[in-house]
C-alpha cells in the first residue's frame, strides 16, 4: 500500500466550498482502481492548507489508473478552482507502524 500526499493551498476565503467540492469527489475515489481510503485534514495553524491522504494498492494506480481517467478530469473540475497554487504531490509507504 501506498499512500498519495497532496499539500494543497486554497484561495483564502474559499475553505467552506472547497470542503464540499472534496466532499462531492468522494465516490470518484471510491470507484478508483486500487483506492481503499482518503481523507481531507485541515491545517489548524493554517486555514488555507489542506493535506488530502489517499491510499493506494500501487503508485501506478494514482498516477496512470485515476490520473489518466474521467474521474481525475471531474476531479479537478470540482477543485481546481480553489487552488491557489498546483498541489504538491508524493507517495509515502510506511516503514513503522507504532500502534
Amino acid at each position: 500500500m501506498f499512500m498519495e500526499v497532496a499539500e494543497i493551498q486554497v484561495k483564502p476565503g474559499t475553505e467552506t466550498a472547497f470542503e464540499a467540492a472534496v466532499q462531492a469527489a468522494v465516490p470518484l475515489f471510491q470507484r478508483a482502481k486500487g483506492c481503499s481510503a482518503m481523507r481531507l485534514e485541515r491545517s489548524v495553524e493554517q486555514p488555507s492548507h489542506y493535506s488530502l491522504l489517499v491510499q493506494w494498492a500501487t503508485v501506478e494506480n494514482h498516477m496512470v489508473d485515476f490520473r489518466e481517467s474521467a474521474d481525475f478530469d471531474e476531479w479537478r473540475k470540482l477543485v481546481g478552482e480553489f487552488f491557489a497554487a498546483p498541489p504538491q504531490v508524493g507517495h509515502t509507504a510506511t516503514v513503522v507502524k507504532g500502534f
